[in-house]
């Protein structure tokens, strides 16, 4: 009858416990396919370069008429605003499924140095949109010498 008693330690459960257990139950609520519809909400990519004389800024924004963007700079603040409308239909005749996407993105960033906002210049072609924004001169800061 020895044979079958346990022994007890009172610190096995402690040495089972897992913190993150929760946060695994929550997210097996979730299937592949809400991942994929978050995917598809359309995001502003850009890339910023600089030379000597300007900052060339490009931005991909797909699907948007140029009408829809707006462009907004404020010394070296610059802003870039888009409206997104994205329709898609499926089954035409019995309309099995109809989506719509209306919304708006938006990115503001600041630049190391001022820009010329009189000689700055836009142009959207093939869903890029490209900023050419020249450096403002006398704007570029001094630096003290230490005595």
């Amino acid at each position: 009858m020895a044979n079958n008693l346990m022994r007890f330690d009172p610190f096995r459960d402690l040495s089972r416990y897992d913190p993150l257990r929760d946060i695994d139950e929550l997210f097996r609520d979730f299937s592949p396919t809400v991942f994929r519809s978050m995917e598809t909400t359309p995001r502003l990519r850009m890339d910023v370069n600089e030379t000597e004389q300007e900052y060339v800024v490009r931005a991909e924004i797909p699907g948007v008429n140029k009408e829809d963007i707006k462009v907004a700079i404020n010394g070296n603040q610059v802003s870039l605003t888009a409206e997104v409308r994205q329709e898609k239909n499926e089954g035409e005749g019995g309309n099995l499924r109809s989506e719509r996407y209306y919304g708006q993105l938006h990115r503001s960033f600041t630049l190391p140095q001022e820009v010329d906002d009189e000689q700055a210049q836009a142009r959207y072609d093939n869903g890029v949109l490209q900023l050419n924004l020249p450096k403002r001169t006398g704007s570029g800061g001094k630096q003290l010498a230490v005595q």
